[in-house]
């Protein structure tokens, strides 16, 4: 059974679509795995990839030196 999408938390996606070696965007940092469960995902699984992607955005972030 399929929980229904939950729209209050809203996509990080800002149309720059660009995949690292590791499947991770580095427009919203989601992963891939992450991209596609989006859809499904309620509010509370939202929040947790949106903290994930946050994180790997800051480690992005300072391995590039920004």
């Amino acid at each position: 059974m399929q929980i229904p999408a939950d729209n209050s938390v809203m996509s990080p996606c800002i149309r720059r679509c660009c995949l690292d070696d590791k499947d991770v965007c580095l427009g919203c940092f989601r992963s891939m795995s992450e991209i596609c469960a989006w859809g499904g995902a309620n509010s509370e699984e939202r929040e947790s990839v949106l903290q994930n992607a946050s994180f790997r955005q800051q480690q992005h972030r300072e391995r590039e030196g920004e």
